[in-house]
């Protein structure tokens, strides 16, 4: 376990692009913090689909909205957070995000105990890129802790998301 504290400047964090509407920002993996927490910033823009259906068997991953409003899908039911709003999300339960409709949202995501995620981050930038095959991401389920599942609740709320005046 490190011992030594984890100081990570903004000029010097890599930023990636999953997708055209979402950059995430890497902060902390576990390795750096002894296995205590991960930590990115996820940055998404207007339109974007955000993080869908999922679910972590190891860790709780908490969101906590440094602006906008993002949708969190919980189990079977969607809440909405504001700037300031925190919110934890106990290990094996379903949930997604995006920013509310015509919204964006800046989120620092914090998974604990830690796992380490941030080649997980760098595979969806490849995929996004064309120079990884989208089926990478499922196989690689248990390595990085994440687990998709299908949730028709959110599915309904993402095609109106999606839908006239998007």
């Amino acid at each position: 376990m490190t011992t030594a504290p984890v100081h990570v400047r903004a000029a010097d964090a890599t930023v990636l692009a999953d997708g055209p509407t979402s950059l995430i920002t890497l902060l902390a993996d576990a390795g750096a913090t002894g296995d205590a927490l991960t930590a990115n910033r996820a940055t998404l823009h207007r339109g974007s689909p955000g993080a869908p259906p999922h679910l972590h068997t190891r860790a709780a991953e908490s969101f906590f909205v440094l602006d906008g409003v993002l949708e969190v899908l919980v189990g079977d039911e969607i809440r909405t957070l504001r700037r300031g709003d925190f919110l934890v999300v106990p290990a094996g339960t379903p949930h997604a995000f995006a920013p509310a409709r015509d919204e964006a949202a800046d989120v620092l995501v914090v998974f604990t105990p830690g796992i380490d995620r941030f080649d997980y981050y760098r595979l969806l930038e490849r995929v996004h890129r064309g120079e990884a095959d989208p089926a990478e991401i499922a196989a690689s389920g248990e390595r990085f802790d994440n687990h998709y599942v299908d949730s028709p609740l959110w599915r309904a709320r993402s095609e109106a998301a999606s839908g006239p005046g998007r």
